[in-house]
């Protein structure tokens, strides 16, 4: 364990009530040994809901060992790497854990990549099996595997374990033809079901999965998340959510991202609790799931829960049985926070973490409200984590008091000990272990942390700095403000200007002119925004993190 410090959340939880843990022992050596653990205490609980669809523990046992002996057959090596291109459909979870079983490393890969994205993650990797949707493969990965090392390509619908009379479901739709060149997975599984894998255990240094980063400061880099760094995770999500096996897990983040393969898919595999999934997130589909289903606790993006808000149907008696709710990946304007509370009477707790520690490195406690910072408005990400020592820095690496804005750098056993096959990054972003975020924020007298902004986001306005963030906060204080981005663009006179562009909620109407003047009457005059553009959406991720890249291009 590190060592206390002002940045230790050991002080903070020792205040924060009797008896809270201030240290995780992780309870197992890998990941396999989590599942296993939960196979043997409950082996016909449900372990995937997928619409009308049901697959237990034992299922899923059985259907991943039928994949690790299908890859077994085909020659696959431990330490070879098994590419998983879909979206959240139990297929996803089957092959990640045959693949343990078969003793390799999942690459998780964005469903929403096209060919030349595709084609770097497999290039890099070097993944000797995909698995794909059909849909997938027919439109984009069938052009790029042939200059791959990826040597067995297994497709699926989303139609497999689901009935056709779930309304909610792909009801009349038919499940393409098998695409030549590929192996169907659904007719593997059921060759190979009932043989038995040879054991299989991994070290905690050994990489479970490789997550790509978004490739925001260059080519995306392969994150290595350690067994170990996910069996400690997994926990740290169990221990601080406060979760067990009679909880439900509501999977609206996208499994491929590094939030839902802890927060959904090893948190499940570690609980022994439902997960449940329906395909990707769509706003009223998620309504009628939560009604069906009656998830109790989920982790996503802010923009999933401002959807929720304006969704058909969704009221109080829909969302009730979702009382345990956090949020990270973008930032969230408290009055979003105050909205949701006000509609559906459930707090949504901040989280704060990245690829590279394997999900949350600072939350909010169950409970607990977050403390909003009077000067900036920004809504506290919460305190360290178990085992977890976070620092302030600035420009040349020297510890920042409490209070002082600089650069966050995180270590702890969640954090990755670097990425794949690339010492020259691991070295600059990971020095002496510790990982250099690149977001910018500080520590107040009470050990609750607040993320600025990125570093490379800040608006020079004439020589004054600008958070985007801040004034992203203040827009949202505006009824008609659905969803706000902040940019930078060229401007003559100051060198760069702030622009806001907005979304709008159903029903509402705002003007630019009224939306200036609004955040005029609430900021010095350097922050507020001297242009406002109205789009119907915003540019987003599949995690739903705005895009502001692709707004300042706009402007560029």
């Amino acid at each position: 364990m590190a060592t206390a410090s002002p940045y230790d959340s050991r002080p903070w939880l020792a205040s924060y009530g009797e008896g809270t843990p201030s240290g995780l022992t992780p309870e197992f050596r890998d990941a396999l040994a989590m599942f296993r653990a939960s196979v043997a205490r409950d082996p016909d609980g449900d372990a995937i809901r997928y619409f009308d669809g049901r697959i237990t523990l034992r299922d899923l046992d059985e259907l991943s060992d039928a994949f690790a002996a299908g890859l077994l057959e085909e020659g696959f090596e431990r330490g070879d790497r098994v590419a998983l291109y879909l979206q959240n459909v139990p297929q996803f979870v089957i092959a990640l854990v045959g693949t343990w079983k078969a003793g390799g490393i999942a690459v998780s890969i964005n469903p929403m990549n096209r060919a030349r994205e595709l084609q770097l993650l497999l290039g890099d990797s070097g993944a000797r099996v995909l698995v794909c949707l059909q849909g997938l493969w027919r439109d984009v990965a069938s052009d790029v595997v042939p200059a791959t090392d990826v040597r067995l390509v297994l497709t699926t619908s989303e139609r497999e374990h689901q009935s056709r009379d779930d309304p909610r479901a792909f009801a009349g739709v038919e499940p393409p033809e098998l695409p030549p060149g590929t192996v169907d997975l659904a007719g593997m599984l059921r060759r190979h079901r009932g043989r038995t894998p040879p054991p299989v255990e991994f070290g905690p240094d050994e990489p479970a999965f490789l997550t790509y980063t978004s490739g925001t400061t260059g080519p995306p880099k392969g994150a290595m998340n350690t067994h170990g760094n996910v069996v400690f995770n997994s926990q740290t999500y169990r221990e601080w959510c406060g979760l067990g096996a009679d909880d439900v897990i509501l999977g609206v983040a996208p499994l491929f991202h590094i939030t839902g393969l802890i927060g959904h898919v090893t948190l499940a595999l570690l609980l022994g609790a439902p997960l449940v999934l329906f395909h990707r997130f769509e706003p009223s589909l998620a309504v009628d799931t939560i009604r069906a289903e009656r998830p109790t606790f989920t982790v996503g993006a802010i923009t999933v829960f401002i959807a929720l808000m304006n969704a058909p149907g969704a009221d109080r008696e829909a969302l009730s049985s979702l009382t345990r709710i956090w949020s990270g990946g973008a930032p969230i304007p408290p009055s979003t926070v105050r909205a949701f509370a006000s509609a559906f009477g459930h707090y949504i707790h901040n989280i704060y973490g990245l690829t590279e520690t394997t999900s949350p490195s600072h939350a909010v406690p169950f409970g607990a409200d977050a403390p909003v910072d009077e000067a900036s408005g920004a809504l506290s990400v919460g305190v360290p984590l178990f085992d977890t020592v976070v620092r302030i820095v600035d420009d040349e690496g020297r510890d920042l008091p409490p209070g002082e804005v600089g650069e966050i750098v995180t270590a702890g056993p969640q954090v990755v000990p670097g990425y794949w096959r690339k010492p020259e990054e691991t070295a600059t972003a990971l020095p002496g272990g510790a990982l250099r975020t690149g977001d910018v924020g500080y520590m107040d007298e009470r050990g609750w942390f607040y993320v600025v902004d990125r570093k490379k986001d800040q608006i020079n306005a004439g020589g004054y700095k600008v958070w985007p963030r801040e004034v992203e906060d203040v827009l949202y204080e505006h009824e008609a403000v659905r969803e706000a981005a902040v940019v930078g663009v060229p401007d003559e006179y100051r060198g760069e200007t702030v622009k806001a562009y907005v979304s709008l909620r159903p029903g509402r109407t705002a003007t630019a002119d009224e939306l200036v003047s609004f955040c005029r009457e609430r900021m010095a005059a350097y922050k507020y925004p001297r242009l406002v553009e109205v789009l119907d959406e915003l540019p987003k991720t599949v995690t739903g993190k705005l895009l502001r890249r692709e707004l300042r291009a706009r402007d560029r």
